[in-house]
């Protein structure tokens, strides 16, 4: 083992060590949440009869383990200083969002209801200005990742130790732009920054392979300087230990590739690009939370 690399494992414990224990109630807990949140996304998704579905399922591990694990961050204060920043490139996924930022504290559980409706702080993409805990309005793709490398730099700039997160899909990586912030981050060793990559596999019309390849994905970041981390994104004890990784590179910024699988937790939905946005038909809200209901029991007991 090289000297870096001996460094580099003594600030991953480190790190670690100040993140809280990850034990066995806390991560059934996190379990827990994460499906209570996808019942939330069908809920929402159902009551306003349009809405994403299958990128807020896919998520819903990682978002409750950032809201209720990870971040460094006050509900009550949401504007805090030394807050964490979770910047949300891929707009559409915000319904996961929503219900992790109600469920935190930022605001009451019942405005879940107004998703999509005229006047509603819940918008179909992000307003940061409206809703208390976004940081970035989103809407177009490809933007997250420049508007995050702007507050690390700021934040490295400043002397400031809180950290920078970004959440993107893989289908905006199809984008120019999204590659020349790629580069920036690789260039600036913009280690207070972590990327979290939802490599599901889909877009609107089709499997991001089809469409627009991006393999070899995991290369071009490396190629960039960017210290790389794959990982299955439904098991939450190895995204914390990646994030907790993450924060003891202090050379180079960090993308977590996190393989999910679109529509998780809902048989008819998993895999189906198609319900990458698409109106639930009669019973199938019904059906989609019947089947979550049942996984939440089985959380349950298989922590017993």
């Amino acid at each position: 083992m090289n000297l870096f690399a001996i460094f580099a494992r003594i600030r991953y414990i480190r790190a670690t060590l100040k993140m809280e224990a990850l034990h066995e109630k806390k991560l059934k807990h996190l379990e827990e949440i994460a499906n209570r949140l996808r019942q939330d996304v069908i809920e929402m998704v159902s009551r306003a009869g349009s809405g994403h579905i299958a990128g807020p399922l896919g998520l819903a591990d990682i978002v409750a383990a950032f809201y209720f694990h990870v971040l460094n961050h006050n509900p009550k204060k949401p504007q805090w200083e030394n807050r964490d920043r979770l910047v949300l490139s891929n707009g559409h996924v915000c319904p996961v969002f929503y219900a992790a930022l109600a469920r935190a504290g930022y605001f009451h559980v019942d405005e879940l209801k107004t998703l999509r409706q005229i006047n509603s702080r819940l918008q179909g993409h992000p307003h940061r200005g409206v809703l208390p805990g976004l940081e970035t309005t989103s809407g177009p793709l490809g933007s997250g990742i420049s508007q995050a490398i702007g507050m690390a730099l700021a934040a490295k700039l400043d002397g400031k130790k809180h950290r920078i997160y970004c959440v993107t899909s893989d289908g905006e990586h199809q984008e120019g732009n999204t590659w020349e912030g790629i580069m920036f981050a690789g260039k600036n060793k913009l280690s207070n920054l972590t990327v979290v990559v939802d490599r599901n596999n889909i877009q609107i019309d089709g499997f991001t392979e089809n469409i627009m390849p991006l393999e070899p994905f995991r290369q071009k970041y490396e190629a960039f300087n960017w210290h790389v981390l794959e990982i299955d994104g439904h098991n939450i004890e190895h995204f914390v230990d990646a994030v907790a990784e993450a924060k003891a590179i202090h050379e180079k910024p960090t993308v977590i590739i996190a393989h999910t699988i679109p529509g998780k937790g809902v048989d008819f939905m998993e895999n189906d690009y198609l319900w990458h946005s698409k109106p639930f038909k009669s019973g199938e809200a019904e059906t989609a939370l019947k089947e979550l209901r049942t996984l939440r029991g089985k959380i349950r007991s298989e922590h017993q």
